[in-house]
C-alpha cells in the first residue's frame, strides 16, 4: 500500500508541475503577430515565456518578426494597401523605413486569415524594436516572464539576413544591454547560431528547434552529407534527434508537436534535455502532449492551454 501510495504522489506532483506555457509569437491567434498588443494579451493570459523572432534591420536594429523579409499576408504601406506580393528584406530597410508599414491586421481571403478567425485587428501597429518589449515587460511589473528568443536566418538564402556569428553576438548584446540575460533564452532551426551563444554567452540558454516535415526538415536523418541547419552534427552519427541536441550540448530541444511520441519524450528526458512542443493550438492536442510528459507548449493560443492546464489541475 505505501509503494502504490508513493506512486500516485509522484503522478499527482507531476500533473501539477509547472508547464511552460509560451505564448507563440505573443499571442497570435488573438491578436497581430509579434506585436507589442499581442505581447501585452499574453502577458494579461499568464504565460510563463514570450515567445519571438528576430530580424535585424540595414541600420542593425534589431526588430521582431517572424519574416525576414515583409508579409504581404499581413503587411500594408505607406498608402494603406496590402502588398500584392512578398516584400523587402528587412534586412535592406533602415529602421525609420520600416516603421512605415503596418502589421496590425491580416490580409482578408488569405490562408492564413482563415487560419486566425479569431484574431482583433489593430490598425497601425508598427513592428517594435526588441528593447521596446524589454521596456514594456519592465514597465508592466512582471520580473518573471522569460523570453524565448528566435534567431531567423536560413542557411539556404544567407543574403536576406546577417551572418550567423554576426547575428547570434547581436542578440546576445541587446539581452545583455536590456538587463535580460538572466529571463532569456536563444532558439533556432540554424543551430550555427547557438553554437555561437553556448561559446560567448554561457549564461544565456540554448533552444534547439528541429521540424521533420515535408514543408521543413532541418534534420536531413538520411542524408549522409547531413543538413545545412545543424552546424555539423549529423544524423546519422547520432541516429535520433535528442541525441544530435545533446551531442551539439543542449539542454532543450523544441520539437514540431508532429515529430513527438512518448519514446522520443523518454528518450530526450533520459538524455537530461528538456523538451518543448510547438505550435500547438488544438485542445485535445495539448492533452495529449501534456500526457506526454513535455516539459512546454509553444501555442498561438495560451487562453486555450490555460484553460486545459486548470482543467487539469497544473500550475
Amino acid at each position: 500500500m505505501n509503494r502504490l501510495l508513493a506512486v500516485c504522489a509522484v503522478l499527482v506532483a507531476t500533473q501539477a508541475a509547472a508547464l511552460d506555457l509560451q505564448g507563440h509569437r505573443g499571442a497570435r491567434g488573438l491578436l497581430p503577430e509579434n506585436t507589442l498588443p499581442a505581447f501585452r494579451k499574453a502577458l494579461e493570459l499568464g504565460v510563463t515565456t514570450l515567445e519571438l523572432d528576430i530580424a535585424i534591420t540595414r541600420d542593425d536594429v534589431l526588430v521582431i518578426s517572424h519574416d525576414p523579409a515583409l508579409n504581404p499576408d499581413i503587411t500594408r504601406g505607406p498608402d494603406g494597401r496590402f502588398l500584392e506580393a512578398r516584400g523587402p528584406a528587412i534586412r535592406t530597410l533602415s529602421f525609420d523605413e520600416l516603421m512605415r508599414y503596418d502589421v496590425g491586421r491580416l490580409k482578408p481571403g488569405t490562408t492564413y486569415a482563415g487560419r486566425y478567425p479569431d484574431q482583433k485587428p489593430v490598425d497601425g501597429t508598427r513592428i517594435p524594436r526588441l528593447s521596446e518589449l524589454f521596456e514594456m515587460v519592465k514597465k508592466s511589473g512582471n520580473d518573471t516572464v522569460r523570453f524565448a528568443i528566435e534567431t531567423k536566418l536560413s542557411p539556404l538564402a544567407p543574403d536576406e539576413t546577417v551572418a550567423p556569428e554576426p547575428f547570434a553576438r547581436a542578440v546576445v548584446a541587446a539581452i545583455r544591454s536590456g538587463g535580460m540575460a538572466s529571463r532569456a533564452s536563444i532558439l533556432s532551426f540554424d543551430w550555427r547560431t547557438l553554437a555561437i551563444v553556448q561559446k560567448e554567452a554561457p549564461e544565456i540558454p540554448t533552444v534547439y528547434l528541429s521540424a521533420q516535415q515535408s514543408w521543413l526538415d532541418n534534420i536531413g536523418a538520411g542524408k549522409p552529407q547531413g543538413s545545412p541547419w545543424t552546424a555539423g552534427i549529423r544524423h546519422q552519427d547520432h541516429g535520433s534527434v535528442p541525441k544530435m541536441v545533446k551531442a551539439a550540448g543542449g539542454t532543450t530541444w523544441s520539437a514540431f508537436h508532429g515529430d513527438l511520441d512518448a519514446d522520443k519524450v523518454k528518450e530526450a528526458h533520459g538524455l537530461g534535455l528538456q523538451v518543448l512542443a510547438w505550435t500547438v493550438n488544438e485542445p485535445a492536442l495539448m492533452g495529449r502532449l501534456l500526457d506526454l510528459g513535455v516539459d512546454g507548449i509553444v501555442t498561438d493560443r495560451p487562453d486555450l492551454l490555460r484553460h486545459e492546464m486548470k482543467r487539469r489541475g497544473m500550475k
